[in-house]
């Protein structure tokens, strides 16, 4: 029990981890620096904030790597309820891992676009920035691809958690809720003219409120084994 509490923990922490650099990149360096429609206002905010950029991309790559052993443990604990939707969660947060994190290429094309490298003289500054807010919104989209599968990972996580009394029952409804949140969020994206997401702001509270819920209890109160069977 107390080896499993442990291990709890240590999900909850890299939870928390993963939420904190997730933030961070999107809201504190993407969202910050990047300016719709105005490349040369983008391209002037990444080379005056450069240190800041390259931080939000190693958060990206702390957050991928930090959350490999959340969802493993996650999958440790309640494959022991129903092996086959925890089988089927895995496959879909690891599809959009390894989305998203060929996607940070997109990222980190501004800092080679915007450099001082010689072989991008033949290029006038207004093109090259240009092609990196182009870069940029290319991001966008393919970590709104990635978010549609770890939508459907939440929800399926938050309907097992649902069905057990190892965890609240409440902490299903919010995790799952968080799920939808997120197809609705990127599917909101893709079918709005100009990728514009106008209700990003709606979707971000469930979703942040059902991912810190479940990190919290992981942390604070772990999972309680002998109730995971259905």
């Amino acid at each position: 029990m107390t080896s499993d509490k442990k291990l709890a923990r240590i999900a909850g922490f890299c939870y928390l981890i993963v939420i904190a650099t997730g933030m961070f990149s999107e809201v504190f360096v993407r969202q910050a620096l990047k300016v719709s429609n105005d490349a040369l206002a983008t391209a002037h905010n990444i080379q005056t904030n450069e240190m800041l950029f390259r931080w939000g991309f190693v958060a990206d790559l702390i957050n991928f790597v930090i959350g490999i052993p959340t969802v493993l443990i996650i999958y440790h604990f309640f494959k022991k309820a129903n092996r086959i939707i925890l089988q089927i969660a895995m496959v879909f947060v690891i599809i959009q891992t390894a989305i998203i994190a060929v996607n940070l290429l997109n990222q980190i094309t501004p800092l080679l676009l915007l450099g001082n490298d010689t072989y991008l003289n033949s290029f006038q500054p207004n093109q090259l920035a240009t092609l990196s807010l182009l870069s940029l919104n290319i991001q966008a989209q393919g970590y709104g691809i990635g978010l549609v599968f770890f939508g459907f990972y939440c929800i399926l996580i938050g309907y097992v958690i649902f069905k057990t009394n190892a965890i609240p029952k409440i902490i299903g409804i919010l995790y799952a809720t968080a799920g939808f949140s997120y197809l609705l969020n990127s599917f909101t994206m893709f079918l709005s003219k100009g990728f514009a997401n106008p209700l990003f702001f709606y979707f971000a509270i469930p979703i942040f409120v059902g991912e810190l819920s479940l990190c919290l209890w992981l942390l604070f109160r772990g999972i309680d084994t002998t109730k995971l069977d259905y």
